[in-house]
């Protein structure tokens, strides 16, 4: 089986990559295809964003598409950054800018409210069928400062306290147990193997 993840988000990509591994599942991304077109998110809500990228790719290549739309959620910050988290600090998306544009709007909040937590939204798509939709969660709080090396994003600031350590501090395979998109990864595997049953029968 084949799947094109509707990305160009490289540690995105090599998430779905880990995860899907297992289950001799070929994965593809946008990567692959320089000649498409990036699908513009007009949603305000992670799923709409994730039905318009996996909906759009999966028909233009007739294929089984997955678009996940993900974000983080400051609660002090009513939702901010939200569905905005990639492009929060502007154009073009930069990882480091929107950190500090982050720090910068919480530097009055006390560290005690400073709750946050991450949204993965998956949406997988075919033209023959009516589009699968899981969710996924993971709680953590907001830093002062950025720690880590590892992952992407948000990853430096989002701390766990069950971990004692933010995403960025961890190794990709303990985040991948854990994360927002490894929440949501789970539901989807257990709600996979039914509709591609169906898709057979299409």
């Amino acid at each position: 089986m084949k799947v094109i993840i509707a990305s160009h988000n490289k540690g995105k990509i090599n998430e779905f990559k880990a995860m899907f591994a297992p289950l001799n599942i070929e994965v593809q991304s946008l990567l692959d295809f320089p000649e498409l077109s990036e699908v513009e998110e007009t949603g305000v809500t992670f799923e709409e964003n994730a039905r318009l990228k996996a909906e759009q790719i999966a028909e233009t290549l007739n294929c089984i598409t997955l678009s996940d739309d993900s974000g983080l959620v400051v609660n002090a910050l009513n939702g901010e950054p939200g569905v905005y988290s990639a492009r929060y600090s502007g154009e073009p998306k930069d990882d480091n800018r929107n950190n500090l544009k982050l720090l910068a709007r919480l530097k009055e909040v006390e560290a005690t409210d400073r709750s946050a937590y991450f949204v993965s939204c998956i949406v997988v798509a075919h033209p023959k069928m009516d589009s699968l939709v899981v969710e996924g969660r993971a709680f953590g709080e907001i830093l002062p400062e950025l720690r880590g090396v590892e992952g992407f994003g948000y990853d430096p600031l989002f701390y766990v306290e069950a971990e004692g350590s933010t995403f960025a501090e961890i190794p990709l395979e303990r985040k991948n147990q854990i994360s927002h998109r490894a929440n949501a990864t789970k539901q989807l595997l257990e709600a996979l193997p039914a509709w591609l049953e169906e898709l057979k029968t299409k």
